[in-house]
């Protein structure tokens, strides 16, 4: 009698472990977000994206001689090719701004001398370049598209502030720089998602780190892993006043409409990143001329916390639920949301292929066959 088993499929390769990392652990039944053991709230507490980036390459925290040098890396990498500068006008009208993105962090790979070598020393350096470069034509690609002019970077703002000063044209107050870095950090990794796995799929054929980025892009692009913020924004442009709030829920349910930025696949509790981001949306909205988008969040959330529907499915505010906050109180619109994530990400995505290529198999699933058996051939003038 045969003992082969029968071949299992399971879609979405959910509960499917494919590799091992030692980048960020995710611990959903407590709420906890670590990168390399750290949690993620020290990390916001003390630290800044800079240091969060180096750990996530280097695998440990820098000394205050390495974070100079590291910072100073990134700022040189902050300014683009001239030639580059002259394509960026040249995207038809209405390209929408990730298209524009994966099309120009592309293009950047044709100025970078190490971009085909996937030596160690050499995919830090393309990761500096695009982790610096993907802030500074975002920034570019906003002037133009909106017909502003083009802001250059300064060399005396961090990676937060100096692309806030880029996008808007202003320098950052303290309490929006501190937003941004608490939100680069809290997007950078966490674990296999859907654009970290096309990543490293990528990389495991030994294709060259701009690949693997351009790639996760595209995985990104998808409303069902990159649009959770920007949908979640729009939620609360759609309700439109405080007290609009209690309708609009009964009427969401009634119509079994999702809201967005409510459960997360992994986390059974609060996801820890909306936390922090909660407190970072609250502070820019006391300062803001529109207080009522972070009180309708807080209603809607109060809604749905204490719905038996939610409860009993262990449903709570994720990350893009409060970043869109964060980001919308920033001054940057919600059709820029999903390359917003990358903006942080792409540091993340660098430190898996980099991880990939230091220990690399192919990855090569297999496809189970549910088509026809052996049909006939039948010539073309005999066919009915």
């Amino acid at each position: 009698m045969s003992t082969q088993r029968e071949p299992q499929v399971v879609r979405g390769l959910e509960g499917i472990y494919v590799a091992t990392t030692e980048l960020s652990r995710v611990d959903g039944e407590n709420g906890r977000l670590y990168y390399r053991g750290y949690d993620i709230h020290d990390l916001v507490k003390y630290g800044d994206f800079e240091e969060t980036v180096f750990l996530l390459w280097y695998g440990h925290l820098p000394t205050e001689s390495e974070y100079d040098a590291f910072r100073k890396r990134l700022i040189n990498y902050r300014f683009l090719p001239e030639n580059l500068i002259k394509m960026l006008p040249l995207l038809p009208q209405g390209t929408i701004p990730i298209t524009a993105i994966r099309t120009f962090l592309s293009a950047l790979a044709a100025w970078d001398p190490w971009a085909e070598d996937n030596s160690r020393d050499a995919e830090l350096e393309n990761a500096a370049r695009l982790t610096a470069g993907i802030a500074s034509l975002l920034a570019k690609v906003q002037r133009v598209r909106t017909g502003q002019e083009i802001v250059e970077p300064r060399l005396d703002l961090d990676h937060a502030s100096n692309f806030l000063y880029m996008f808007t044209g202003k320098e950052p107050s303290t309490e929006a720089s501190a937003a941004m870095n608490a939100f680069l950090i809290l997007y950078a990794d966490h674990g296999f998602n859907a654009s970290t796995f096309t990543a490293r799929v990528t990389a495991s054929t030994l294709s060259d780190m701009y690949s693997a980025i351009v790639a996760a892009l595209g995985a990104l692009k998808g409303p069902l892993h990159g649009g959770a913020m920007e949908a979640a924004m729009r939620q609360f442009i759609e309700i439109g006043h405080p007290e609009n709030v209690d309708a609009w829920f009964e009427k969401a349910l009634a119509q079994k409409r999702r809201i967005m930025g409510i459960g997360h696949r992994v986390y059974k509790t609060w996801d820890p990143r909306a936390r922090i981001l909660r407190e970072r949306a609250r502070v820019l909205a006391e300062k803001s001329s529109e207080p009522q988008w972070f009180e309708i969040a807080e209603r809607l959330a109060e809604r749905a916390l204490n719905h038996p529907y939610f409860q009993e499915r262990r449903l709570f505010p994720n990350v893009d639920y409060y970043g869109a906050l964060v980001v919308y109180y920033l001054g940057i619109p919600p059709e820029l949301y999903t390359i917003m994530f990358a903006l942080s990400r792409v540091a993340g995505w660098a430190a898996h292929v980099i991880e990939q290529h230091a220990d690399n198999r192919l990855m090569r699933p297999r496809a189970l066959y549910v088509g026809p058996e052996h049909r006939e051939y039948v010539p073309r003038e005999k066919r009915t």
